[in-house]
């Protein structure tokens, strides 16, 4: 109960802030774009594949948001190379279209190049300016292009969080793509949201972080899921297991036989040499590369082009690789340390291979002679068992469950869904949105009803645990007499006559509508009497339960009464048949509802 408290307290801080925030993006007029133009269709008749039915139907959602006056701010979750970026290429088109600027954030100087490359091959022969902006471009490229912004010169801009500058001012932004919207923290998404309010917003992401999920999940953000596969596309083979040479040995070779090239992430640029140079000693005959963060632009850059142009077999790098590089020829990932490693970080790296039509192999290996902590073992359990095409969902509703959310608008990182679990946790922000939103709605008293009676679904009943806990949630749900008709009928045609400690449980449930509308939140079998809790009954009514309940006390502090019970303490004695405890529950709660009349003058 008090975990609940806590986390009910939290998420209502939360549920006003998030209710301020986007009634605020509600009342905001947004810019309504317009409709599809000629060219729109001419550019998306040029794309070179076949669009799955999945990104047929985001085009549209993400279309129709944007030509509607409030400003969008959707998701898209859509697996590593499931084709994100054609849907963001369209949707900058059309801004673009109306005169718009857009500015695409991505999280790596990599992947500004590689979305550089796309987007100015996709718009070519359209009239549209395409700037990149990382440390890959020189002081004179980025003034050129913050100018270019300011005057409107620039149409889309790609770049690293350089683009957060508070410097950098546009002449008519109309939309913004967060590319890998789980690489960015929290201080750039709250810099996004002063330019968001007014301003579309699409994001894009195959593992989102448990925040912005939970945000989809609750209704608080649109979100559209890509989850068929382009046309060819093979799940990748993942292995989990201790690191051995002879395996990885086994592995390079494989694939170098094949015309292939390997990934070998290792993750500490201290000692990256040194595994380059171990890699080598195994496999004499591979050419090594080594690729990393720390290295200048123009090193880095000349390795990834080596590696693009295959002059390099095996590239060594730590997790830069880790997003948007698509380089379709690589087809075996290896990572030592893998228990080092975040779950999104798992599941994007190994969106790295099986990109072209080759089966891809991933190997995650951990050091078999230092112990892992409990929540690493459970991402490397995770990350092997979601090994199908389309599962960075799944992979990123686990990481929600292990992490739990952290704040949805501040900048704490942890949240209380670990303490009430997801389900309860997403019915608890919605109902405080909910009353935000409508304020008059007073919120149902939880109450709890602890007798010694024997009520529950028997498990030879309903066999299935998830449609004994689905008709649990049912019963819980209901509001109404109306309602718990409903669901005995349902239950009874589709399981048969309901055993008696079933019928038993209606009746509890029966006494708890009874007990919310008075009202009272605890009905508690305690030693020899039974605790009727957070009542503040007037005078007359106490007058009236002391006469009819000898030995019945009030306590005004805690608000509770305290009433003999004659099932109560019965020990040695025959315990009260449930039916007649129930009766006398039920008697008890017509006691409490009972009214004075007024004296006749």
């Amino acid at each position: 109960a008090a975990t609940k408290a806590k986390a009910r307290k939290h998420v209502h801080e939360i549920a006003e802030d998030l209710v301020k925030l986007y009634s605020a993006r509600q009342r905001t007029k947004g810019f309504a774009f317009s409709p599809d133009t000629p060219w729109q269709k001419e550019l998306e008749d040029a794309f070179p594949y076949q669009e799955t039915t999945d990104q047929l139907t985001t085009i549209d959602d993400v279309k129709s948001d944007m030509e509607k006056p409030v400003p969008m701010d959707r998701l898209i979750c859509g697996d590593v190379g499931f084709g994100k970026t054609e849907i963001a290429v369209r949707a900058a088109f059309k801004a673009i279209q109306d005169g718009k600027q857009v500015a695409v954030l991505v999280p790596t100087t990599l992947l500004v190049q590689q979305h550089h490359e796309t987007f100015t091959e996709r718009y070519e022969g359209f009239p549209v300016t395409v700037a990149a902006m990382s440390r890959f471009q020189t002081t004179k490229e980025i003034n050129e292009t913050i100018e270019g912004l300011e005057t409107g010169g620039v149409d889309v801009v790609i770049g690293t969080h350089k683009l957060l500058n508070p410097k950098i001012k546009f002449k008519d932004l109309g939309l913004v793509i967060i590319d890998e919207e789980q690489r960015f923290g929290v201080e750039h998404k709250e810099t996004l949201k002063a330019l968001r309010t007014n301003v579309d917003v699409l994001s894009l992401s195959a593992t989102p972080i448990p925040r912005t999920l939970e945000m989809a999940v609750t209704g608080i953000r649109e979100m559209s899921t890509l989850a068929t596969p382009p046309e060819d596309r093979l799940p990748v083979l993942t292995y989990v297991g201790a690191y051995e040479d002879a395996q990885v040995t086994a592995a390079v070779r494989r694939e170098l036989l094949r015309g292939g090239q390997v990934f070998y992430v290792h993750n500490r640029v201290q000692d990256i040499a040194k595994t380059a140079t171990k890699i080598h000693e195994l496999v004499p005959e591979a050419r090594v590369g080594i690729a990393h963060g720390k290295m200048g632009e123009k090193q880095l850059d000349g390795v990834i082009r080596d590696f693009w142009h295959r002059d390099i077999d095996v590239l060594v790098c730590t997790t830069i690789i880790e997003t948007g590089l698509d380089i379709s020829n690589a087809n075996t990932l290896i990572v030592d340390h893998a228990d080092r490693f975040g779950l999104s970080q798992l599941h994007q790296l190994r969106g790295r291979v099986g990109r072209g039509r080759e089966r891809a192999y991933a190997y995650f290996l951990y050091d078999p002679s230092k112990p892992m902590t409990q929540q690493s073992h459970d991402r490397l359990a995770t990350i092997a068992q979601n090994t199908a095409l389309g599962s960075g969902f799944d992979v990123a509703m686990k990481d929600l469950e292990l992490r739990g959310t952290g704040n949805l608008l501040g900048d704490e990182q942890s949240g209380h869904i670990e303490g009430v679990g997801f389900d309860l946790y997403v019915r608890m922000v919605s109902e405080a949105v909910e009353q935000y939103k409508e304020p008059e709605r007073t919120e149902p008293v939880a109450v709890t009803i602890d007798l010694p009676i024997e009520a529950s679904i028997p498990v030879d009943y309903i066999d299935s645990d998830k449609l004994r806990l689905e008709a649990y949630r049912k019963l819980a749900a209901s509001r109404t007499d109306e309602d718990l008709k409903e669901l005995a009928d349902e239950l009874t045609d589709r399981y048969g006559k309901l055993p008696e400690e079933f019928e038993t449980l209606f009746g509890v449930a029966r006494l708890r509508m009874k007990a919310r509308e008075l009202g009272i939140s605890e009905i508690v079998a305690q030693g020899k009497n039974v605790r009727v809790g957070k009542i503040d009954p007037p005078e007359s009514m106490q007058m009236r339960i002391n006469r009819i309940y000898r030995g019945a006390q009030y306590r005004p502090v805690t608000h509770t009464y305290l009433i003999p019970a004659p099932f109560a303490g019965t020990l040695g004695g025959k315990p009260m048949p449930g039916d007649q405890v129930m009766d006398w529950v039920s008697d008890l709660l017509h006691d409490f509802a009972w009214k004075p009349q007024p004296r006749k003058a």
